[in-house]
């Protein structure tokens, strides 16, 4: 069956299609609600909030553009709602701080400490990092999907890279000291 097929049995609530689409699917939208979740149990939750939300909104897809990019913009709001409803985004200064560079030396630090490090950002820097960084959402973009000033994304985005490069640093330093 075409993905067209399988999109239209799915907009008629055939859910053998729906099965069909979330085995399709879910792999790489669970690795999209990982990146933005607190946590693998979270991750996977919001997965299945976002399907639910595939399915219920599947007729307003109009066979225009990436289905699977339409499919990781519902998403990612499905994900990010959660936190506009807490207020993670309430900080009480937005002085900008200097951006850092941060230097990863990949014979040295592994993927799997990358992305543990990252999700162990506080909410409000994690997301604007997986937004910037790895989705390549402008400033601009993120403040209108997470209501916040353009500033406090810049702003986010420099505290949660200041905090990566420390724990990258505390890292190589435990490294080299256990190699003495």
């Amino acid at each position: 069956m075409s993905l067209n097929q399988l999109i239209e049995n799915c907009k008629n609530n055939n859910t053998k299609a729906q099965g069909e689409l979330y085995k399709l699917f879910s792999s790489k939208l669970f690795s999209t609600c990982l990146k933005y979740s607190r946590s693998y149990a979270e991750a996977e939750d919001n997965l299945q909030d976002a399907f639910l939300t595939i399915f219920s909104k599947i007729e307003q897809y109009k066979s225009k553009g990436s289905f699977e990019g339409w499919l990781k913009r519902i998403t990612v709001n499905t994900v990010l709602q959660q936190y506009r409803n807490e207020k993670v985004f309430d900080i009480v200064n937005e002085n900008t701080i200097e951006d850092v560079d941060i230097e990863i030396d990949e014979d040295h630090i592994s993927l799997d400490y990358l992305l543990s490090i990252i999700q162990e950002l506080p909410d409000r820097y994690r997301l604007v990092f997986n937004m910037y960084v790895l989705d390549g959402y402008s400033h601009k973009e993120i403040a209108n999907m997470l209501n916040i000033n353009i500033g406090t994304s810049k702003s986010n985005l420099a505290r949660a890279r200041q905090t990566l490069k420390q724990a990258i640093e505390n890292y190589k330093t435990a490294q080299s000291a256990q190699s003495l």
